[in-house]
């Protein structure tokens, strides 16, 4: 599978943005898929995640309210709504899709960049 990120900007604390996700060459439906995050500095981070299985969903404590991951199967395209934006957001965004098969086998995407200034 590909994964293609964008959607970043930069914006004002407070705003919003919505990434997207666009994979190509398989169903995301056969994939966990989430987000991460690497800001300047620091390592990367997961944001969220849904699973392939069930559909549950997770958040990472800080954008907890504030984020909201879904994928949209028809599309094979998984969002991120970002809002309330802060500027301990900016960072660079990666979309993930990952797959059992016995092991686990990651395929990453090129980020997209957010800044939130205040």
């Amino acid at each position: 599978v590909q994964l293609q990120a964008s959607g970043g900007g930069s914006v004002q604390a407070g705003d919003s943005l919505r990434l997207s996700c666009a994979a190509s060459g398989r169903s995301i439906s056969s994939y966990d898929m989430g987000w991460f995050r690497q800001a300047p500095g620091k390592e990367r981070e997961g944001v969220s995640c849904i699973s392939s299985f069930d559909g549950s969903i997770v958040y990472e404590d800080s954008v907890k309210g504030r984020f909201t991951i879904s994928r949209a199967v028809a599309r094979n395209t998984v969002y991120l709504q970002m809002n309330s934006l802060k500027p301990e957001d900016t960072a660079v965004y990666h979309c993930n899709a990952e797959q059992y098969s016995g092991s686990w086998t990651a395929y990453w995407g090129q980020g997209t960049l957010v800044t939130v200034s205040s």
